[in-house]
C-alpha cells in the first residue's frame, strides 16, 4: 500500500482541490494520510476560566463543593450525580471513570438546596445556570417531586480542529454519537467559527439553552451567532422553520434531532439552500439507517423490487432496500470517542451499506501530541 504523509493547516484555502479529494475516492489500493497540529491548546484542553467550573460548584452542597474545588482532575469532569438516598458521584472523561465524593447518602434537603440555587426546572426537566453552559437535569418520582439531579458540565471549547477544514465546503453536517461524547460542545464551537471566522449568518435553535447557555444573553462561546430559544421542546420544529422564514440565516444549528417533525423540518430547510449543522443520538450510521424516525436524515430507506435481469446482475434477491431521496446532510460524522471520529460521505456510505458492502470512510484521530491525523479513504472496520 502506498502511503502519502503531508502536513495541512486547519483552514484550507483551495476549495476546489479539497472538494475533489472528498468527492472522488482515490484508488482502492492507496491510502492517504495527513496531519496538522492544533492551533491552540484551548481547542482540545479546556481552561477552567472558559468552562466556569466554580459557578457549577457553587450550587452544590458545601462539602461536595470543597471536594471538587480541590480536585486536580476537574478539567476532566463530565457530571456530578445527586440521587436521593445514594452516594454522590462524579463522572470523568479519563480512565478514572466514576468516583464517590463522600460516604454518606444524598438527602432531600440537599436536593432542595440545589433546586433553589438554579431556579425553575422546565417541562423537559432541564435547567441551567445563567451566564454559563452547565446543564442541570432532574429525575422525578410519580408525584412529580425531584429526587435526583444530573449536574452536567458545559464546555466552552471542544474539538473544532477535528472538523475545521470541512466547514470551508459550506455543506451540511450531521454528528452522530452516544450521549456524553461531546456533540453539543462541537456544534457550539462550530457556531463560533462559522459566524466569526467564516462570517456566516448563523442562527442556533436552542431547545434547552444548552448550546448558548441559560439566560437571555447567550454565552460568548457561540461568537456572533444568534440564538432562538424554544418555549417548549415540542415546538422545536416550528422554531426551526421560523428561523429560516424570519431571520435569513445562511446556517442553522440544531441539537438533538429526535422527532419526525424535526426531521421533516431539516429536509425543508436543506431544500431552501440553508446549511445545517445538527446532532442525533446513535453510535454509527447504521443506527440512523435502521431508525424509522431518523432515517430521512440520511435520505430515507425504501423497499424496491428488481427485475429478474437486475437481480441477476447484482447477485441478490428481487426485493432490496435502497435510499429513497438525497440526504439533507452530505456529511455524517460518527464521534466514537472524543479523539476518534469517522467521516462519511452520507449518500455513498448509505448506498454501500444497503448493498451489503463496507463503505469507504475518512478516519480522524487526535494523537497525544495534539495532532489531528486524517486517513482517507479506507474501508470501515
Amino acid at each position: 500500500m502506498s502511503v502519502v504523509t503531508s502536513v495541512i493547516t486547519p483552514a484550507i484555502k483551495s476549495k476546489s482541490c479539497c472538494f475533489m479529494s472528498l468527492l472522488h475516492y482515490p484508488p482502492l489500493m492507496t491510502a492517504s494520510y495527513s496531519c496538522f497540529r492544533a492551533r491552540s491548546s484551548l481547542s482540545c484542553c479546556n481552561s477552567h476560566a472558559d468552562d466556569d467550573m466554580s459557578a457549577l460548584f457553587q450550587i452544590l452542597p458545601c462539602d461536595l463543593r470543597d471536594t471538587l474545588l480541590c480536585d486536580p482532575s476537574q478539567d476532566q469532569l463530565v457530571e456530578v450525580i445527586l440521587d436521593l438516598g445514594c452516594l454522590p458521584q462524579a463522572h470523568y472523561i479519563d480512565d478514572s471513570g466514576r468516583r464517590y465524593l463522600r460516604n454518606t447518602e444524598v438527602s432531600m434537603e440537599e436536593i432542595q438546596y440545589v433546586l433553589k440555587e438554579i431556579g425553575q426546572v422546565g417541562k423537559d426537566n432541564r435547567a441551567g445556570i445563567e451566564g454559563t453552559l452547565h446543564r442541570i437535569s432532574a429525575i422525578r418520582n410519580r408525584k412529580g417531586e425531584v429526587i435526583g439531579l444530573t449536574c452536567r458540565v458545559g464546555r466552552a471549547r471542544g474539538q473544532i480542529d477535528m472538523v475545521r477544514d470541512l466547514l470551508d465546503f459550506g455543506e451540511s453536517i450531521l454528528f452522530v454519537g452516544r450521549p456524553g461524547v461531546g456533540k453539543t460542545t462541537v456544534v457550539r464551537e462550530i457556531s463560533r467559527v462559522l459566524s466569526d471566522e467564516l462570517h456566516k449568518r448563523v442562527v442556533i435553535v436552542d431547545t434547552s439553552n444548552e448550546i448558548g447557555g441559560d439566560g437571555d444573553i447567550p454565552h460568548p462561546a457561540i461568537g456572533g451567532a444568534r440564538r432562538l430559544q424554544v418555549p417548549d421542546p415540542s415546538m422545536q420544529h416550528q422554531v426551526m422553520i421560523e428561523a429560516v422564514e424570519n431571520h435569513m440565516p445562511e446556517v442553522i444549528i440544531i441539537d438533538e434531532i429526535g422527532t419526525e417533525s424535526e426531521v421533516h423540518a431539516c429536509r425543508t430547510i436543506a431544500e431552501r439552500g440553508v446549511m445545517l449543522i445538527g446532532t442525533a443520538h446513535g453510535e454509527q450510521l447504521e443506527n440512523i439507517i435502521k431508525n424509522p424516525t431518523l432515517s430521512d436524515l440520511i435520505g430515507g430507506v425504501v423497499t424496491v423490487t428488481l427485475s429478474d435481469q437486475e437481480a441477476q446482475i447484482r447477485n441478490c434477491s428481487k426485493s432490496v432496500l435502497e435510499r429513497k431521496a438525497p440526504s439533507p446532510f452530505p456529511f455524517l460524522i460518527e464521534i466514537n470517542e472524543r479523539d476518534y471520529w469517522i467521516v462519511h460521505r452520507t449518500e455513498r456510505s448509505v448506498d454501500a451499506l444497503l448493498r451489503g458492502k463496507k463503505p469507504l470512510v475518512e478516519v480522524r484521530r487526535r494523537t497525544q501530541q495534539l495532532q489531528v491525523v486524517i486517513e482517507r479513504w479506507r474501508t470501515k472496520a
